[in-house]
């Protein structure tokens, strides 16, 4: 599943407080994005059509939670931005992010040890 740049904003809200209300959100981002709370509104009932988001009706308000979990998320999200950006190429993903800052020895060590682990499971997993 695939959350616009504004979806996203809204999802890290309620993943970080659980759930909030339309006026909770309205608070919390209306400073940060300029939104009204009938931008809000039509961002979350796109959310619910994709089924990232849910509500529960109480009293007065409805209030909103992720029905995605956030590593998931983050994994689907990362997955298309190296497809779109780096054809699904990991390795020109790593050479223009290490050509960005220097790295410590320790972080390149790192880097090939969790590759090289990464490797082996996908070859294991290929034969098995």
């Amino acid at each position: 599943m695939s959350l616009s740049d504004s979806e996203w904003k809204i999802a890290v809200f309620l993943w970080n407080n659980g759930s909030m209300t339309i006026t909770e959100l309205t608070k919390a981002l209306g400073p940060i994005t300029g939104w009204s709370k009938n931008t809000i509104i039509t961002l979350l009932k796109r959310m619910i059509d994709k089924e990232a988001v849910a509500f529960i009706q109480e009293d007065k308000a409805k209030r909103f939670y992720m029905l995605i979990d956030r590593t998931s998320a983050v994994i689907d999200e990362t997955i298309a931005f190296i497809d779109k950006v780096y054809n699904g190429d990991v390795k020109r993903l790593m050479k223009n992010l290490f050509s960005l800052k220097d790295f410590s020895f320790k972080e390149y060590k790192t880097y090939f040890s969790v590759s090289f682990k990464y490797d082996r499971k996908s070859h294991l997993d290929e034969t098995t």
